[in-house]
């Protein structure tokens, strides 16, 4: 039986090598490294115990990988869905995140990276047609860093400095007509 709520648990995929290498990832497809491996393992484990309906993912193998052990141990099926594609940072991907500040000032001011406009209605527009669809609940949704911090902003203006650490999970609920950000940057133990 599953949960009536209009629920979401957003995730974040586990650690590659280019997040050890504080690159930006982006639309590189890096595997899962060995400590993202073991992340996507405990952040199974606990997103078990909220008993999905349903694992959507991320085309990147990354997410596609977290969400298999997340959809293995809940006995569910992953759903790939391309509206949940990482940020494009265009020729800055594998580039060191600091050297790009450095020269730029931000990321965002960097030529040729998504911008951070565009960014945020992407996300929202894929969030807003994702729970649309659904008719089961609780959804698990995994995705990436800067596309949870997009939409995690989008739906709560005051969340726009929150970090969301490698398989972390928060919680998006549906009451009073609108969604709210209940936890945000959750980590299994």
């Amino acid at each position: 039986m599953t949960d009536t709520v209009e629920r979401v648990y957003l995730a974040r995929h586990g650690q590659t090598v280019l997040n050890a290498d504080g690159r930006l990832r982006g639309l590189a497809d890096p595997p899962l490294d060995e400590v993202g491996r073991a992340e996507a393992r405990r952040l199974a484990a606990l997103l078990a115990t909220k008993r999905p309906a349903v694992v959507i993912s991320s085309p990147l193998r990354r997410a596609v990988a977290t969400a298999e052990a997340i959809a293995d141990a809940t006995n569910t099926a992953v759903l790939v869905d391309d509206r949940l594609n990482d940020r494009d940072y265009g020729p800055w991907t594998g580039t060191v995140k600091v050297d790009v500040v450095d020269e730029f000032g931000s990321v965002d001011a960097a030529p040729g990276v998504e911008s951070a406009a565009a960014l945020s209605e992407r996300v929202l527009t894929a969030f807003r047609g994702l729970v649309a669809e659904a008719d089961t609940w609780p959804l698990v949704l995994v995705s990436h860093d800067a596309v949870n911090r997009a939409l995690l902003t989008g739906l709560d203006p005051t969340l726009a400095d929150i970090g969301q650490r490698t398989a972390c999970w928060n919680q998006i609920s549906h009451r009073d007509g609108a969604w709210h950000v209940d936890l945000y940057d959750q980590k299994p133990s």
